[in-house]
């Protein structure tokens, strides 16, 4: 046993199918089950929205545009209370706790929605899904940074994106295709068997150190290496070597944690690259990325295409994944700037392309070119993905100063729900009081706005710090 505990140790291989690192890879796929959950809750209300404006059967009420709204738009604020509350509860009771929690609300929200009796059940349940949402995003990353080694931790974290994708598309497709009581009773199941799963991996090595529980530290590291627990760490030089590193690390920080001070924020480099956030966090919301995921059918509706709405829109979540993995490959090798200019630059020119077509077109063009808003929005939502969507939080995490960098972070999710909120809130309003092609035009304005900041005061930036490696890849756009 010892023999092959060491063959363990030694293996040097990177890739995450590597034995050495089989329970971490266990690990993220389960706690990723939470974001698959949260794409599915964002992507099932598009579709649902036109049902329940189209087909009043089940449920029996109708809603309004901005019935419509508030049901969207609520969602940011629950993940702002998420933000807040998992980040607080993060440290003091620990990743495990806190993982369990995050399951909570979506099974309560998924009970609503299923005896939902007037759009106040969906005003509770958008909130109680955005309290997930917010959560995950705190929660997941953290604790998928902590037990996986760092040869790794790049591909288990970019999973995160994939994931919430695949959900989204599930959600479309679900929401389109099955009846409106038949979704929540199969997407309850996935919070469950997280919820079962997750009690099968041990708290995080670095929290039980925190807490000085060193004995349990010392086993949950053995766990997340795939060390036999019949192995004693002592037999082990390198895992010894390794576990007393970590210890030592964690308790030299805990003793001299170096507290904030006022002049740490309001200095040039700190207000500049807090200002770079906040113009950062404003494009990826208010030029309508996620607005757009959320209120993809009615969109459609309104072009006057005869394609059915939602499966136009089931498309659009396949375009977005090829998007997301696209982003994923090439941006270590062209940067993160180029990605942004080219992401702002071609939504841009798709939502002015989208917008002439919805104002000019006549009804005879419309009738012949029935797939011209389809290929268009397949530019946009490709254009969203691999930039505005994908990279934002990774620039302005790697921007901060690193004294500042987890109170800045923590300052940009929050402002980013708060932008949520808005922007779904005020765009199913604007699209009736002001038609679709203005609001692509105004879509279009803010887009250029963003490139040309991007353009002339955003340097490249590439490295980050490994503790902080995975926060940046939650950008999603919630």
């Amino acid at each position: 046993m010892v023999v092959v505990a060491k063959d363990l140790m030694s293996r040097k291989s990177l890739s995450i199918l590597n034995i050495n690192y089989r329970y971490q890879l266990f690990a993220a796929l389960t706690v990723q089950l939470i974001t698959f959950t949260h794409g599915i809750s964002t992507g099932w209300l598009s579709p649902t929205l036109f049902h329940l404006q189209n087909d009043h059967t089940s449920p029996d009420f109708t809603l309004t545009v901005t019935e419509i709204s508030w049901i969207g738009s609520l969602f940011g604020l629950g993940s702002l209370l998420g933000n807040i509350m998992f980040g607080v509860l993060l440290d003091r009771i620990g990743r495990k706790w806190c993982m369990y929690m995050l399951a909570l609300p979506v099974i309560c929200a998924w009970f609503l929605i299923y005896f939902a009796k007037t759009h106040v059940y969906l005003y509770v349940a958008r909130f109680l899904i955005g309290i997930t949402g917010g959560g995950n995003y705190v929660v997941v990353p953290i604790f998928i940074s902590e037990i996986a080694d760092p040869s790794v931790r790049g591909a288990l974290s970019s999973m995160a994106m994939l994931m919430l994708s695949f959900g989204i598309l599930a959600g479309y497709i679900m929401s389109t295709y099955l009846d409106y009581y038949v979704n929540p009773f199969i997407i309850v199941i996935f919070p469950l068997l997280y919820l079962i799963a997750v009690t099968q991996f041990p708290e995080t090595p670095q929290h039980l150190l925190r807490k000085h529980k060193i004995s349990d530290a010392r086993e949950s590291f053995k766990f997340y290496r795939n060390i036999p627990k019949t192995i004693e760490a002592n037999s082990l030089p390198e895992l010894r070597t390794a576990f007393e590193e970590l210890k030592d690390n964690i308790l030299k920080a805990n003793g001299k944690s170096e507290k904030l001070q006022v002049d740490d924020f309001f200095n040039k480099e700190a207000l500049r690259a807090f200002f770079t956030a906040i113009m950062l966090v404003s494009l990826n919301q208010l030029s309508g990325s996620f607005a757009i995921v959320n209120y993809l059918s009615d969109i459609f509706a309104h072009t006057g295409t005869d394609i059915d709405p939602n499966t136009c829109t089931i498309i659009m979540g396949v375009v977005q994944i090829f998007g997301t993995c696209f982003s994923m490959i090439v941006v270590d090798r062209v940067g993160r700037k180029v990605l942004l200019l080219a992401s702002a630059g071609g939504t841009a020119l798709s939502y002015t392309s989208f917008g002439i077509y919805v104002k000019f077109a006549s009804s005879e063009i419309k009738l012949q070119y029935n797939w011209l808003p389809l290929v268009i929005m397949t530019f946009v939502i490709f254009s969203t993905s691999i930039g505005l969507l994908a990279q934002v939080f990774t620039v302005i995490v790697e921007t901060l100063p690193i004294k500042v960098r987890s109170a800045g972070t923590s300052f940009s999710m929050a402002a980013l729900s708060c932008m949520v909120f808005v922007a779904l809130k005020l765009f199913p309003e604007l699209m009736e009081k002001y038609g679709l092609d203005n609001l692509m035009f105004g879509c279009t304005a803010i887009c250029v706005v963003g490139f040309l900041y991007v353009l002339i005061f955003l340097k490249e930036t590439k490295e980050i710090m490994a503790a902080y490696y995975n926060i940046s890849h939650h950008c999603i756009c919630i």
